[in-house]
Formats: C-alpha cells, structure tokens, sequence
C-alpha cells in the first residue's frame, strides 16, 4: 500500500484506488463517531481513503453500497478498519464473499470482552487498543495507539471571558460537565457537588452538555429536581446534545471541566478540555491515569465520590487564576502527547505493517 499524495482530490477518489474503507454503521451519534471523525480525515491525507456509512465528515470521500460492489474480487487488498461488532461482522462477511479485506479493530474498552467480541477480535488481522490498560483486556497481540484531539479546533480562546459573556450565563466563570446525562459518565456526582459548591462561589455557573435518552429520561427529571430542591435552576445549565460544530465553543467558555465518568473506554472530553485550556478535574476512569498528571496537568478523583471531586475543585473554583495556570499546562500535554496527527501516524504505521 502506498501513501496518497497530499494533493488528491477527494472527489478522484474511486473504487479503484481506494485503499482504506472507513465505516461507520451505527445510527446513533456516539463517542466512538466522534472520535472516528476525527482522525479520519487524517488519516485520508496519508491513503486513499473512503467513509462508508452516516456521519461523514469533511475531508474524506463518502462511498456509497455501488462504491462498495465495484470493489468486489479486487486484486488488491484494501483496509476495513472496524471500531464496532457490527463493523467486524460485516467486515468478516464482505471478506468471505470475495472482497479483498484486510481487517483492522480498534478496542477502547476498558473491561473483559464478551465472547462475540472475542471471537471476532480473533478474526481480525490487526488489533488496536486505545490504551495499555484496553490491551491488558484482549487475548491477543495489539498496537497501542492513544486518541488525539485536533487542537486546532479545540484550542483556548483569544480571551475567555469574552467567550463566556458570549453565551449569556450569570456570573463570571464556568464549569462544564459534558456527556450522555445518564449514571455512567457520573452526571448525578456533578449536580450533586455543584449543589454543594455554587452557595459558595457565586460567580461560577455550571453547564452539562449532552445527549438526554429516552431511557435516561426519569434520571435526568431526578437530577433536576435536585436543582431545583437547591434553588440553582439558573445556575445548572442543561442544555441537552448539541451540534457537533457547537461544542469547540463551550470548552472554550470553561475555565474548569469536570470528567465525572464511572467507567469510560478512553473519555475523549479529557483531551478536548485540555487542548481547549480548561483546568481538569477527572475521575480515575477510562484513560484519566494515563493523560494526566496528577497535580500537574489535573487533579485526580476516585469515581462516583461527590466529597472528593467537591474537595478537588474548590480550590480552583476559590482561584481562578491557578485554574488558568493548570489550564495552560494541560494544553501543553495535549500538544506534546495527544495531538491528532500522532494518533493517525500511529494507526498508519499498522496499516502499513498489515499490507
């Protein structure tokens, strides 16, 4: 397989030169999307490389099923690079009706397979794991290669309290918790340390951004009641999901992020909030260990422990100004570690190596 040069057009990209088939086959917008169209558009500067399914984002071609039929008994092999079960399963099937296909699955997650995951993991010619931590859960040989962020679009603001007073919010500073609102990413532990802490510092509000499902309806009425119950409606902001295109934006009005997830694959708002200048305050869940030091670059909590995240962000909440210094040192770990060409260079090099 040879690199494409960095001058292709996207739209001379046809069934006969495509080199890597990016698909994603899940209806729901997910973090495995989003972080899937990230680094695909990268990845399309380096092969000839094609998205097959919805979310497309700019940068890559866009193939449809007649693209896919006319790459039928190919000569050469072309990379399906898999991030679901589905995924595999119609990477597998695709294989075993003539296709040319080298499989490649990448494992975010961070606990014991089931066994239609392993079976298929066992099927798969090359294995990526977002973190040694994801590697020590699969029963094979894997690359790690670690999630980037594009800290382009993710980058601090020219001045951050124009970009809060932008969005109307009262006070002066705010905290963002963002996320499906639902018990895993720990949404109950933000509201119940922001009803603990806003009495105290008037001049934060608090803003949770994400996906409420239909299923997690009565969790969130629960998490509102307990706003109200605290008299803070104005000041917990729930602003339900967002486009996509909106939320390098809010990073930016945050002087303070809280990841509050009970268990994550990697939690790719770590990296964001850092590479957007926010000080960090995580729970010791997906990646967390891995991306920031303690301290330094962030303060780590147990998960689901409302007293240790409250004793974590008061200080900062007390000191802005320390907020901003840790902030800056965040984004400089992103930008040393975490960037977004790093991870497509590394997922490059499998590519490579399998073909």
């Amino acid at each position: 397989m040879h690199e494409t040069e960095p001058d292709v057009p996207i739209e001379n990209i046809s069934s006969g030169n495509l080199q890597l088939i990016v698909p994603n086959l899940h209806r729901r917008y997910s973090g495995v999307t989003a972080t899937n169209r990230m680094v695909a558009p990268k990845l399309a500067k380096l092969f000839r490389a094609g998205w097959f399914g919805s979310d497309a984002p700019d940068g890559i071609a866009r193939i449809g099923l007649a693209d896919l039929l006319k790459c039928w008994r190919r000569r050469t092999p072309l990379i399906w690079h898999a991030r679901r079960n589905n995924e595999m399963i119609a990477g597998l099937l695709l294989r075993a009706l003539g296709w040319p296909l080298k499989l490649v699955f990448t494992s975010a997650a961070q606990r014991h397979h089931s066994w239609i995951t392993r079976w298929l993991i066992r099927r798969m010619d090359a294995i990526i794991a977002t973190s040694e931590i994801s590697k020590s859960f699969l029963k094979r040989e894997a690359n790690v290669v670690m999630h980037g962020v594009d800290t382009d679009t993710y980058a601090p603001p020219a001045d951050r309290a124009a970009a809060f007073a932008e969005a109307g919010l009262p006070g002066r500073y705010a905290i963002g918790c963002f996320g499906r609102v639902r018990a895993q990413k720990g949404s109950d532990v933000f509201v119940d340390a922001m009803c603990r802490l806003l009495p105290r510092y008037h001049d934060f509000t608090a803003v949770m951004i994400g996906a409420i499902t239909p299923e997690q309806t009565a969790f969130a009425a629960d998490l509102r009641k307990r706003i109200d119950a605290a008299g803070l409606q104005s000041r917990i902001v729930i602003t339900g999901e967002l486009d996509i295109e909106d939320v390098p934006r809010w990073y930016q009005r945050l002087t303070i992020y809280a990841f509050t997830s009970r268990n994550e694959g990697f939690g790719l708002t770590l990296i964001e909030a850092m590479s957007s200048g926010a000080a960090l305050v995580a729970s010791r869940a997906g990646a967390a260990e891995l991306v920031v030091e303690d301290g330094v670059t962030g303060v780590l909590t147990p998960t689901g422990d409302v007293d240790a995240l409250v004793a974590a962000l008061e200080p900062l909440m007390r000191d802005p100004a320390s907020a901003a210094d840790m902030g800056k040192r965040g984004r400089a770990r992103v930008l040393e570690k975490f960037s977004l060409d790093a991870e497509a260079n590394g997922i490059a090099e499998v590519y490579r190596r399998l073909v």
